[in-house]
């Protein structure tokens, strides 16, 4: 390729090739045409950036933010192709505006909503044996730390240190290891737990550190099933309203930021952080948790380039 074409060159050269593969791109097309046109009248000379796509994306300003992904994701796609030719083009990262298809929002636990679940699980009435004290500490555990429930039922009680407070979880979702402080509340609810644990299965032999009441580990169908019995009681599932138990993790995720923007905290190095507690692999997918809170929905619009450019300069992205 010759000297530096404009944008417009690049995306008729772009149109031409996906055309002569048998893709129609008319819609595709007309979007990525109206980009350009964009990109002149703006003024913008060189190369595509990161910068000029999210300001094109991003236009009508009241349009629908699922639109504004549509409309980012096509250009995403062009400079993966004209980066080929021009080495000077930005890469643009993957779902940078939120996923392309409307996820359901999770239901968000009030503060009263987490007691009461707590105090329900505390009257379990299965004998007297050790489940209210299993599933307190259980939904205690994800209340404040914000695990996978797949992660807290596979803790080993090795994994769990009481003297320090730190929880490895190992061969997670995205088959990474990581390690999870915890607060020194959660850590005493920890300790009596183990207390508990050896109080009511002294020769248990299982590495599993949380039990039902015949000393076997607990499962996840055991676990979704005094979930849903205990949230149905509270009136939390009714017709239309299904609230799951992972929505646990998303409660946390939206407490904990709504917090920070509330203190008035750097958001860009808080999620960064929060993100690798998650064990997230990449931090659009922690910071989607932000659209699930109304107080929120203003700082997507207008955080989440800043977050993906700080992870370009920590080279995360």
């Amino acid at each position: 390729m010759k000297g530096k074409q404009s944008i417009t060159q690049q995306v008729i050269q772009y149109l031409e090739f996906k055309r002569s593969c048998g893709y129609k791109f008319d819609a595709q097309g007309k979007e990525l045409m109206l980009f350009a046109r964009y990109a002149e009248l703006s003024g913008h000379k060189g190369s595509l950036t990161l910068e000029l796509a999210v300001r094109w994306a991003k236009l009508p300003e009241n349009a629908d933010r699922q639109y504004w992904a549509i409309r980012y994701d096509h250009v995403r796609r062009f400079s993966q192709y004209i980066w080929l030719f021009d080495p000077d083009t930005e890469i643009l990262p993957k779902g940078l505006l939120g996923p392309l298809r409307k996820r359901p929002s999770p239901h968000i636990y009030s503060e009263d909503e987490i007691a009461s679940l707590l105090k329900e699980a505390s009257n379990l009435a299965n004998g007297n044996g050790i489940a209210p004290h299993t599933y307190v500490t259980l939904f205690g555990l994800l209340f404040c730390t914000g695990l996978r429930i797949s992660e807290a039922i596979n803790l080993l009680c090795e994994n769990v240190d009481l003297k320090t407070g730190i929880l490895t979880i190992k061969e997670t979702k995205f088959k990474k290891s990581r390690l999870v402080p915890v607060h020194p509340s959660t850590l005493q609810a920890l300790r009596q737990y183990a207390t508990f644990r050896q109080y009511y299965h002294p020769k248990n032999e299982t590495k599993m550190f949380f039990l039902n009441d015949n000393g076997t580990p607990i499962n996840y169908n055991g676990v979704l099933y005094v979930f849903i019995k205990i949230s149905k009681k509270l009136g939390l599932r009714h017709a239309g309203k299904k609230p799951k138990i992972h929505s646990i993790r998303h409660s946390f995720v939206a407490r904990r930021i709504t917090k920070w923007y509330q203190e008035g905290a750097d958001l860009n190095s808080k999620i960064l952080s929060l993100s690798t507690y998650l064990g997230h692999v990449e931090i659009r997918d922690t910071y989607w948790y932000l659209s699930s809170v109304p107080e929120l929905l203003n700082i997507v619009s207008q955080k989440f380039e800043s977050f993906a450019n700080y992870e370009r300069e920590r080279n995360i992205i």
